[in-house]
Parts: C-alpha cells; sequence; structure tokens
C-alpha cells in the first residue's frame, strides 16, 4: 500500500513536470515568442484605453468643481445660496417654502 502511493505520487510529479517543460518549450519557439509580442502589445492598448478613460472621468470632475468654486451659487454653504435656500431674498414663488409669519 506504501509503495502504491509513492508510484502515484512519483507519477503525477512526472507529468506535472513533463505538462510545465512543454510548455515552456513551446514558450521559446519563433510562434510562442510572437504570441508573446502580440499579448504584450494587446496589454498595453487596454491599459492606455483605461488610462485615456479614467483621465477624462477625473478632468469631467474637476472641472466640474472648479466651476463651482467660481460660482458661489453653486457652492454648498455660501452665504448667497444659504440665504436663497432660506427664503431671505424675499418672496419665492413656490408658497410652500416661504413660510415666515404664517400658521401652519
Amino acid at each position: 500500500m506504501r509503495g502504491a502511493i509513492w508510484f502515484v505520487a512519483g507519477a503525477g510529479a512526472g507529468i506535472y513536470a513533463m505538462v510545465r517543460g512543454r510548455r515552456a518549450a513551446e514558450a521559446f519557439t519563433a510562434d510562442g515568442l510572437r504570441d508573446r509580442a502580440q499579448a504584450l502589445g494587446v496589454g498595453a492598448r487596454i491599459f492606455r484605453d483605461e488610462l485615456a478613460i479614467g483621465k477624462a472621468e477625473k478632468e469631467v470632475e474637476l472641472r466640474e468643481w472648479i466651476g463651482a468654486m467660481a460660482d458661489p451659487q453653486k457652492q454648498i454653504g455660501a452665504a448667497g445660496a444659504e440665504q436663497h435656500r432660506l427664503g431671505l431674498n424675499g418672496p419665492t414663488e413656490d408658497p410652500k417654502q416661504n413660510t415666515e409669519g404664517s400658521t401652519p
């Protein structure tokens, strides 16, 4: 029984080494090197595209943020925007928003 276990383990290791050796030999042939070069080109192209997409998204985000900084009405918590929201600049168009002096 003990010999059979070692025989199976040795056979498995031999098959594993044979497969790995075959893969390594195929990788260093002309076709294998050409395939690896093409795969590297595809990977670089995908990386470039992902980088361009991320750059464009961040640029839009930064432009929106800069635009909000330039326009005080768009700023969160700006004095003018806060007064407008509270109805302190006069009557608003929606009577439900301007409830100063009225009882519910």
